[in-house]
């Protein structure tokens, strides 16, 4: 569902992992492009993913945006917002959501 455009990234390809680490934090907001933000998942050890702004038009995502308010209120220690859920949970609904 959906047409591609030439330069447009697939929704696959525009998540990117990296590592979570306190003294990097402040570099790494350089490493988010424009219309993209940085979110921390994981139950124990939280990984690092930038991910679309278009996502924050899913349901299902805002829904796990409600879950980590919930969870986590507004204080985001590790500079973006942090999402309770392992991290397998996390692709699987990213990869079904249109960017």
């Amino acid at each position: 569902m959906g047409f591609k455009l030439p330069g447009i990234v697939s929704p696959k390809r525009s998540l990117t992992r990296s590592s979570s680490n306190a003294n990097k934090t402040a570099s790494k907001t350089l490493d988010i492009p424009k219309g993209y933000f940085a979110v921390y998942v994981g139950e124990s050890q939280k990984k690092r993913f930038v991910i679309p702004i278009s996502y924050l038009n899913q349901p299902s995502f805002m829904d796990l945006l409600s879950q980590a308010e919930e969870e986590f209120g507004y204080h985001h220690p590790m500079g973006g917002i942090t999402i309770p859920c392992s991290e397998d949970t996390f692709l699987d609904l990213t990869s079904n959501l249109s960017v």
